[in-house]
């Protein structure tokens, strides 16, 4: 008798396939020197827009490969497992262009969506500023109206890939006083008269992804570039999030899997007092509780990424906003203790640059605070419960 009502489509483990074997020829080997230099990998992006796996998320009409949202996590874990910035491609093109699939305008849908699925293009999102991360409806960027073009002035802080990413999603102030529902979203372009860029941020991981403010002084553009109506912005920026924390969770569950891999490999050629260290009970335990956590988390980031796939088809989850800070926040806190233990499981080699489990702990680090950290995920899920 099958049985497959919980189990991956064929199509979705033959795209795992596809991804893993990508990753482990074209982008594991590159994600030491990526780390040690800082620099953005952009043959990694040739190598993952060669594959169509640069934006796999954009729909069909839009000259996108269509995949709906579990297949975009899977990705994104497949990436992440060889190496954590190189996931933040496909995962950053998502978090950018989500605003537009959820609120603008067809015009606005084809101009900026297919250069993003030719690769031509990719997209980061801007909400954050210095004094408003958490608290993001306190920002100050403003976009005042000037005919039919709107100018703003701001600076976004904590952008991943900015400067190397060719369009923004940008909120910023339209009506003040207006709290949360007087931001607006626009689509601001890298070559917009006017946008800058600050510094690359000095980071304790990701570095193989640029992390730097987005400034933008007196940037004139077109009325026509608002994603949805004036003052939707920020219900917009939230509802996005309801679909991105997934692919954080996503990125999160590839760092750990990656750990867990290598500390498995290890511990069986790693011989203390005689034997494997793979045979004491004591390190046993660590392993199973490695799996047991990823295991745990994955199962449900990809119950949540049933959800959002529904929920972007028009199928309203009432649970969605429950569920994907749920993945976000179970899926990053295991990777973290996951590539920790994976360190402890290496010893001092673990501690070192020539293993790679030193970086996927710092990698994971971060999973655990962008997107939302973890105490806030922890208030938004209070919130669903509650209500």
């Amino acid at each position: 008798m099958s049985f497959p009502l919980y189990a991956l489509p064929e199509e979705h483990q033959m795209l795992r396939e596809t991804v893993r074997a990508l990753a482990d020829e074209k982008i594991a080997p590159r994600a030491a020197e990526a780390d040690e230099t800082g620099e953005f990998p952009w043959d990694v992006y040739k190598a993952l827009v060669a594959a169509d796996l640069h934006a796999v998320h954009v729909p069909e009409q839009y000259g996108g490969a269509g995949a709906d949202a579990l297949a975009t996590v899977i990705v994104i874990e497949e990436v992440a497992r060889a190496c954590a910035s190189s996931s933040l491609i496909p995962a950053v093109n998502k978090l950018g262009t989500v605003p537009l699939l959820i609120s603008a305008s067809e015009e606005l849908k084809q101009r900026y969506l297919a250069p993003v699925a030719r690769g031509e293009a990719m997209f980061s999102y801007a909400l954050s500023e210095a004094e408003a991360g958490s608290d993001a409806a306190a920002m100050k960027t403003r976009a005042v109206a000037d005919g039919d073009h709107y100018v703003l002035n701001g600076a976004k802080m904590w952008i991943t890939n900015a400067g190397v990413s060719e369009y923004y999603t940008v909120m910023a102030v339209t009506e003040p006083g207006a709290g949360a529902r007087g931001i607006s979203a626009f689509v601001v372009e890298k070559g917009d008269e006017g946008v800058s860029f600050g510094p690359k941020e000095k980071k304790l991981g990701i570095k193989g992804s640029p992390t730097r403010q987005v400034i933008m002084e007196d940037v004139r553009i077109p009325a026509d570039r608002m994603i949805g109506e004036p003052g939707t912005g920020f219900k917009t920026a939230l509802a996005t999030l309801d679909h991105t924390r997934i692919t954080i969770a996503a990125q999160a569950l590839g760092i750990a899997q990656g750990a867990l891999d290598y500390a498995l490999g290890y511990v069986k050629e790693r011989k203390q007092f005689g034997k494997a260290i793979a045979e004491f009970q004591g390190v046993q335990f660590m392993l199973a509780d490695m799996a047991m956590k990823l295991e745990a988390a994955r199962q449900l980031t990809y119950a949540a990424a049933a959800k959002s796939e529904l929920a972007m088809h028009g199928e309203p989850q009432a649970d969605l906003t429950f569920f994907s800070s749920a993945a976000k926040c179970a899926a990053s806190d295991a990777a973290m203790e996951i590539t920790t233990d994976a360190v402890q499981l290496l010893g001092g080699y673990g501690y070192t640059q020539e293993f790679p489990v030193e970086r996927m702990m710092r990698d994971a680090k971060i999973t655990q605070i962008y997107e939302g950290t973890n105490q806030i995920q922890r208030m938004v899920m209070a919130r669903q419960l509650l209500k």
